[in-house]
């Protein structure tokens, strides 16, 4: 009886046929196959199945497989083939889509080879089938994981430049609209528009430093505080009279028992102030009003900003500090704050963390919705 051919030897004697295969799909993928050469297609295939190869020719016990099943399987600490091979198909143009349709491929490819093989009176063992495509399922995890994180980087760094490019140009507008609404002499049609302008690059300045804060967080950098003797009560209070100019239709109600004297950035702890309050008033009811309590201990301040209003849902109350995510109930009921870039509450949440602070939420129909925030003097 002929011995079977363990499916790594056919793998390694057959390395060409399935390389040119390979080589043959990746030419189909368009635009950026075109104007790739044979090397740049073939890229880390080799290297790819050459590990796939010795992995086959380990063994395996019943719990080493179902760990890599399940996807806990023991991380190789250097970059894999299949990573850097995720790597360099982004920096070619290949979408995520056409990175995966090429391990689809490259499956199918050596499995249809073995196949013909065994009609030929090659023996095979049909474990090696199951290992193979746990092999190639472990490196389209390897790539698209790798992919993933990469592109992600590359949309993060640009949000960051896009947002740095455009502070210049609104800070002239601004600046330009404000010297406008002074000149004397001018029709009052002038200065009105000069004030919209002003305000809405206001907004628009608003909007940036949130991208420019959302971006460097997700670049692996805590936003930057400097800590000075401040005054919590007095920065709540200006915030609290600010928005109530801002909304007279809502009632806001500042209590205060305690000292508020402490170290804190006071310009970031009035944006904390700022979004929370101003996302109370926007999903709170005019009916009842919106509740600010600041109290204190030896050691912190603490603060509640209390709405009545329709409760945020169980389900989602635990992403509502994440970052771009919009908690829709139905079309007109969106519970993010309203920079429309959903960026509010979690730019709020890491300005408290970097003051080494806390911030909760609890919500409920009967007791209404609640930010609970706890920062170190």
């Amino acid at each position: 009886m002929q011995n079977p051919i363990r499916l790594s030897d056919f793998i390694n004697q057959n390395m060409e046929v399935i390389l040119t295969g390979w080589e043959e799909f990746a030419r189909t993928i368009n635009p950026p196959a075109l104007t790739m050469d044979s090397t740049s297609l073939r890229d880390h295939a080799e290297l790819m199945l050459n590990a796939i190869a010795k992995d086959l020719d380990k063994p395996q016990t019943r719990k080493e497989q179902s760990d890599k099943s399940k996807d806990l399987a023991p991380r190789n600490p250097n970059t894999s083939p299949a990573e850097q091979h995720a790597e360099a198909r982004l920096l070619s143009g290949f979408t995520i889509g056409q990175l995966f349709s090429e391990y689809r491929a490259l499956r199918a490819s050596v499995l249809h080879l073995w196949h013909e093989s065994s009609k030929e009176g090659l023996v095979s063992n049909p474990e090696d089938i199951t290992r193979f495509n746990e092999a190639i399922d472990q490196a389209i995890a390897e790539s698209l994981s790798r992919y993933s994180k990469l592109l992600k980087t590359s949309q993060d760094m640009f949000l960051a430049i896009l947002g740095h490019d455009l502070r210049n140009p609104l800070s002239t507008t601004s600046i330009s609209a404000m010297a406008l609404m002074r000149f004397e002499n001018v029709s009052d049609k002038i200065v009105s528009t000069a004030t919209r302008i002003y305000n809405s690059s206001q907004r628009m300045s608003m909007l940036i430093n949130d991208l420019m804060d959302y971006s460097r967080t997700q670049l692996g950098k805590k936003l930057p505080v400097t800590l000075k003797p401040s005054n919590l009560a007095k920065i709540c209070a200006d915030i609290v009279e600010e928005q109530q100019i801002a909304n007279p239709e809502h009632l806001i109600v500042l209590s205060m028992e305690g000292s508020f004297d402490g170290k804190w950035d006071d310009q970031r702890i009035a944006q904390v102030f700022s979004n929370l309050l101003g996302n109370a008033i926007q999903y709170g009811v005019t009916s009842s009003p919106v509740q600010v309590h600041l109290s204190s201990s030896q050691d912190a301040v603490f603060i509640k900003i209390n709405n009545q209003g329709q409760p945020i849902p169980p389900h989602k109350i635990q992403y509502i500090f994440d970052p771009l995510v919009r908690h829709e109930e139905n079309a007109e009921t969106i519970y993010a704050y309203k920079s429309s870039l959903g960026l509010g509450l979690y730019i709020s949440k890491e300005i408290v963390l970097a003051h080494n602070g806390s911030v909760n939420v609890s919500s409920s129909a009967a007791d209404g919705t609640t930010f609970e925030i706890e920062l170190p003097r």
